[in-house]
């Protein structure tokens, strides 16, 4: 459940941070950033709905997760293809949020 929360909120701050790009650099109407500010405030609420014991840790996670799904999001609706140096990149920290999600908690010393 999770990994969906994760997803869902990237998409809720890309389309929000989105709508704000449209505004201010794209000459889009100010219009935009009202469901620029509602996508926003979703995707906070969906992050606190992450089972972690703590915050800065789903932040973390969720570093990884927002890297691979805003490079979808140049793909899909940008229409600009991610190259080898993004999916390698991606890919590492996709890698580097799982480790934080589900590797073993002993502490640091």
């Amino acid at each position: 459940m999770s990994l969906a929360l994760y997803a869902l909120a990237a998409l809720a701050e890309i389309a929000g941070c989105f709508a704000f790009w449209a505004w201010a650099r794209g000459n889009a109407s100010p219009l935009w950033l009202v469901p620029g500010l509602a996508s926003l405030v979703l995707f906070a609420f969906l992050l606190t709905r992450i089972e972690v014991d703590f915050a800065g840790r789903a932040y973390a996670a969720y570093g990884g997760i927002y890297i691979a799904a805003s490079l979808a999001w140049l793909w899909a609706v940008e229409g600009t293809r991610p190259d080898r140096w993004d999916v390698i990149g991606a890919v590492a920290c996709l890698i580097g949020a799982a480790i934080i999600l589900w590797g073993p908690r002993t502490g640091l010393g």
